[in-house]
């Protein structure tokens, strides 16, 4: 989401200048994913746990988990499309491609945490 101009070698966010909107999805982005890494390893142990209430807790954990991250991933969607309506093709020289494909894979992840959240792997 990071470009810069020939003549300028300060990087700026490809959404409208905006800041903001490429720390917003950078951030969701990165924690998702060791989140991701965290309800993994926990799906590994499940098993192992043989205490009923840490069973409900970490399900409960990750149940929640994946509607927040429902909630946030539409929120960065919206948050980048609207960045992206108001960005002048003047100002994209390289990155056009990148930041539609931010802006698809962040719809598209709305899909996934919801699908976590009607099918669970445990």
């Amino acid at each position: 989401g990071y470009t810069s101009r020939p003549e300028d070698p300060h990087l700026y966010c490809l959404f409208n200048h905006n800041e903001d909107a490429c720390r917003y999805g950078i951030g969701i982005g990165v924690l998702a994913f060791l989140a991701c890494i965290f309800f993994f390893m926990v799906d590994v142990y499940f098993p192992q746990i043989s205490n009923a209430t840490d069973r409900k807790y970490l399900v409960l954990a990750d149940l929640g988990f994946s509607g927040l991250w429902t909630f946030l991933w539409f929120i960065g969607f919206c948050f980048l499309t609207n960045q992206w309506s108001w960005t002048r093709a003047e100002d994209v020289y390289i990155g056009a491609d990148s930041a539609r494909a931010a802006i698809t894979f962040s719809f598209f992840s709305i899909f996934s945490w919801v699908s976590e959240l009607l099918c669970p792997t445990w």
